[in-house]
């Protein structure tokens, strides 16, 4: 009885979505979800408030006041832009904080979110429109709801007991759900497919800004030479450099008549 009953649970559980408009970069891909997303995005806001307390314990959590406030400034503009690709983005509720650590490394969690690391700002000399750039890119993995598409992946390729638990709603279903979420967020890197959507849709965000969407291209130069010429482990299955590059300086071309809007207003 058991695998027909999961068979039947797993046929009403996938969805095809459309998380996104394609904006004036033309991201446009239907997603297979098989989790619904209210439960990815409570999993990421209790997740999210552990890493804050967790910070706040080694007193890492936002003590650059100056440095909270720049970062929230450009969150606070990047933000409304975001109702381009869905219009309820703009009513998530987002939250922007610092954690002090000398990672290169930033994300933003189903529902907005947002932890950037000072370490990235400081070691990388970032400027606004380099800041910009990183966020747009981890807002767009939101928008595109990467991490619900990446733990349905895992539940569809690993159909077990923890899997049935979790689509019957049953056992440990909530613990292997923030489990999932956790590996998928702080532990495996994005795919390239996932990456490459998250570049041309963070131009668009940070162009329509009114953020200079050519900095994407500055940004990862940067970190390139702060890697031996290597991306960190969080962005390691990127396409090589010289086709990111190539790709992001395509897509901030396009993008370049929506900063010079955004820059008139």
């Amino acid at each position: 009885m058991l695998p027909a009953v999961l068979a039947a649970t797993v046929a009403v559980a996938c969805q095809t979505v459309q998380t996104t408009g394609g904006g004036a970069v033309g991201v446009e891909r239907e997603q297979m979800m098989m989790i619904p997303a209210r439960d990815i995005e409570q999993a990421s806001a209790q997740q999210y408030q552990e890493v804050l307390a967790e910070a706040r314990r080694k007193n890492a959590l936002n003590r650059d006041a100056a440095q909270v406030q720049r970062v929230r400034q450009i969150a606070n503009r990047l933000i409304p832009q975001t109702a381009n690709f869905r219009p309820d983005a703009p009513a998530w509720k987002w939250e922007v904080n610092v954690i002090s650590s000398n990672e290169l490394n930033a994300w933003c969690m189903a529902g907005g979110k947002i932890a950037f690391y000072s370490g990235l700002i400081e070691r990388l000399a970032l400027t606004d429109d380099e800041i910009a750039a990183v966020m747009g890119h981890e807002i767009a993995h939101a928008l595109r709801e990467h991490a619900r598409e990446r733990v349905s992946k895992a539940m569809a390729t690993g159909l077990g007991i923890s899997v049935a638990g979790a689509l019957l709603g049953v056992g440990q279903a909530g613990q292997d759900l923030m489990g999932s979420l956790a590996k998928v967020t702080f532990e495996l890197p994005n795919s390239r497919l996932h990456e490459t959507e998250a570049d041309r849709v963070g131009v668009e965000l940070a162009a329509r800004a009114g953020y200079d969407p050519r900095a994407a291209v500055r940004l990862w130069d940067k970190m390139a030479t702060q890697s031996a010429g290597a991306p960190p482990q969080w962005l390691s299955t990127h396409p090589s450099h010289a086709s990111r590059q190539k790709d992001l300086a395509d897509y901030a071309a396009r993008v370049m008549p929506l900063y010079e809007q955004a820059r008139r207003r």
